[in-house]
């Protein structure tokens, strides 16, 4: 069910503290890690405490809950001090478009220059 953790979710895991990961950021609403595999100098993942599959998802079930990962995105590029020369969040939905895991999650890339257009 929308909302609810699902045992064989690697996000849901890291939530809940089964998986461990290097967390930069944890409120009541969101957990936000380093990516294991980092694309620039700065990539964290922002991710919804409570399961939805993908941005959309996200958006239409809980925009409240969708405003405060993007705030708390905003919030992690300031500590991570890309906020002054400027970062990208990226969402990736549907594995056409490379989303890997089906927990919504926004990509905080920042630290080197991010050409236009995207990969």
């Amino acid at each position: 069910m929308a909302g609810e953790p699902q045992a064989d979710c690697l996000f849901c895991k890291i939530v809940a503290g089964e998986v461990p990961a290097t967390i930069v950021k944890d409120t009541e609403t969101i957990v936000a890690f380093r990516d294991i595999n980092p694309q620039a100098p700065t990539h964290i993942l922002v991710i919804p405490k409570a399961h939805y599959a993908d941005a959309a998802s996200l958006a239409s079930a809980a925009p409240q809950l969708a405003a405060d990962l993007l705030r708390e995105a905003g919030e992690v590029a300031a500590e991570e001090k890309v906020d002054g020369v400027g970062y990208r969040i990226v969402f990736n939905t549907g594995s056409g478009a490379g989303q890997t895991v089906f927990h919504a999650h926004a990509h905080l890339l920042g630290g080197r220059g991010l050409e236009w257009p995207p990969g």
